[in-house]
């Protein structure tokens, strides 16, 4: 049982020592390679950090309201039964 904690604190220590060494220096692009094209209508080429943040279209806020009551549901005229069969 002894072995059995030690492995598991072992273990738990390695994967927080991993955690904790990842670089921390700017990116560049690789030797050989050229930043990306400005887009078009840009006056100047994205920086590395301006790449790497989400658009507003890829992380949309929320635009809904929540309800903080229940309401009754109004009738609905296009909620009709489906037709049968012959």
């Amino acid at each position: 049982m002894r072995i059995d904690i030690s492995r598991k604190a072992a273990f738990a220590m390695l994967t927080l020592a991993l955690a904790a060494c990842g670089g921390r220096q700017p990116l560049k692009p690789i030797e050989g390679q050229n930043m990306p094209a400005v887009p078009v209508g840009a006056t100047a080429a994205p920086t590395a950090q301006q790449l790497m943040t989400p658009s507003i279209q890829a992380r949309p806020e929320r635009s809904v309201d929540l309800l903080t009551s229940s309401r009754v549901r109004e009738d609905d005229e296009f909620d009709l039964p489906p037709e049968s069969q012959p």
